[in-house]
């Protein structure tokens, strides 16, 4: 065992690969790849038809593209020295990847709530993905730069004084921390959500599916089905449903005894293909409804296809070789109250895949109607949320020491932040181009795919 001492020692070291100042620059490399190529190349094993909608969400407004651009920022983070300093990256840590949800047990948590990307990485590439993503929103906002600055500094004085606390604890302590809710309800009504959120809220204590029930299903001659509404929700046909039974056992061996027991007492109703995220679309992914004690005890499962995390090309082979189990570990780890469901299988024609309850409880996430001030908050909640994922991973004690007691390295990845938000709105710009030009396709607002596609 090393002493905590010589932890922190190591920490301290590592300002020599990366000293905490150096975070503030944002320089495209001269070899920087075409960010609607990269786009491209990663859609080339998607499911074709679905790509303009990918590319009409993404041109959307700058933090919609941000959010669906990680491979892009992926091979930015790349190109710049780091810390050495690894842990279970979220990989996605963008503040609407972060959500108040029911746990397990009932109880409101807020955490992360996307892990197809995670992977282990330095903990500031997480870091600063967050603080980007916190500077695009501002701007979208239309709040000053300076705002943009303090909401970006007030999210990594979160998260770096959140590691120096949780650096002081025992394990277990640190593994049973939980990130406090009490402050999300005057964020909520600030947005003028406060009776659907409410409404949620109170769904989430109940542990209760029904409100995902009625919007995704629909009854006809007492049967249940779920809701068509293509493109983005298909239900699944014979082949289809066919495979989801085939795989479900697969799916069931990953999952330990006692939850096995639990999804026997379930049977199968319906299945559809579902668009999900931004990022994501054109992953192969669909909702499964189960029954329990009768038609009003419902389970929704998710299962979605997992591919190689875009980070896996510029770090070293991790320790899961088959992707679903990369996405269901790392879950697993960084999650302060874990999804019950979680397992994977392998399906048709090789492809990797991971199974989760699709939740429905989520929130607070109109963050660009927030104002300077609920941003800021809002901003503080996810750092701290992400050093308590990243100290149940990593080396909190290294990392706690490498950041220090002064705010030298929140006043960088601040600096960082907005000069990535305007690398950003060029990236954004270009893919607006493109499909202005006709090199890239995208779907009509309405979802619909143009013809052709």
């Amino acid at each position: 065992m090393i002493a905590p001492q010589e932890r922190a020692r190591q920490g301290r070291a590592a300002r020599k690969n990366a000293s905490r100042s150096s975070h503030g620059a944002w320089i495209p490399s001269a070899d920087r790849a075409d960010p609607v190529t990269v786009l491209e190349r990663q859609g080339a094993d998607r499911v074709q038809e679905l790509l303009p909608v990918r590319y009409a969400r993404m041109a959307a407004s700058p933090f919609s593209f941000l959010r669906g651009a990680v491979a892009v920022m992926a091979g930015d983070l790349a190109a710049q020295w780091n810390t050495g300093l690894t842990v279970q990256l979220c990989g996605d840590a963008n503040l609407l990847n972060f959500g108040l949800f029911a746990s397990p047990e009932g109880t409101l948590v807020f955490d992360l709530d996307d892990f197809d990307e995670t992977c282990p990485g330095p903990f500031e590439w997480d870091v600063k993905r967050l603080a980007a993503s916190i500077a695009v929103a501002s701007r979208g906002s239309g709040h000053p730069q300076s705002a943009a600055h303090a909401a970006c500094r007030a999210a990594v004085a979160a998260y770096r004084t959140s590691m120096r606390r949780l650096a002081g604890l025992g394990e277990l302590a640190v593994w049973y921390e939980r990130t406090d809710t009490k402050g999300l309800l005057p964020l909520i009504d600030a947005t003028r959500h406060r009776d659907r959120r409410k409404s949620a809220l109170n769904g989430g204590r109940a542990r209760t599916t029904l409100p995902a029930l009625g919007k995704l299903t629909s009854e006809a001659d007492g049967v249940r089905r779920i809701v068509h509404d293509p493109p983005l929700l298909v239900p699944a046909g014979p082949p289809d449903i066919a495979a989801v039974r085939k795989i479900f056992g697969d799916y069931r061996s990953t999952v330990s005894e006692e939850r096995r027991i639990l999804l026997d007492r379930y049977h199968f109703v319906d299945a559809a293909r579902k668009v999900v995220g931004v990022g994501g679309v054109g992953t192969r992914c669909f909702i499964v409804l189960l029954a329990g004690r009768d038609a009003d005890d419902p389970l929704f499962l998710q299962i979605k296809e997992a591919v190689r995390s875009v980070y896996e090309e510029h770090l070293p082979a991790g320790p899961y070789v088959h992707p679903g189990h990369r996405v269901v570990a790392g879950q697993r780890l960084l999650q302060a109250a874990g999804d019950i469901f979680l397992g994977w299988m392998t399906g048709p024609r090789g492809r990797a895949f991971y199974w989760r309850r699709l939740r429905d409880v989520r929130g607070p996430a109109d963050v660009e109607a927030m104002s300077a001030t609920e941003l800021r908050s809002y901003a503080r909640l996810c750092g701290t949320a992400l050093a308590r994922a990243h100290a149940r991973s990593g080396d909190r004690m290294a990392i706690a020491a490498y950041l220090g007691g002064s705010d030298t390295f929140d006043r960088a990845v601040a600096d960082f932040a907005l000069r990535y938000a305007a690398q950003n709105a060029q990236d954004h710009a270009a893919l607006v181009e493109a499909i202005a030009s006709g090199l890239v396709n995208a779907a009509g607002p309405d979802g619909a795919a143009p013809q052709g596609v």
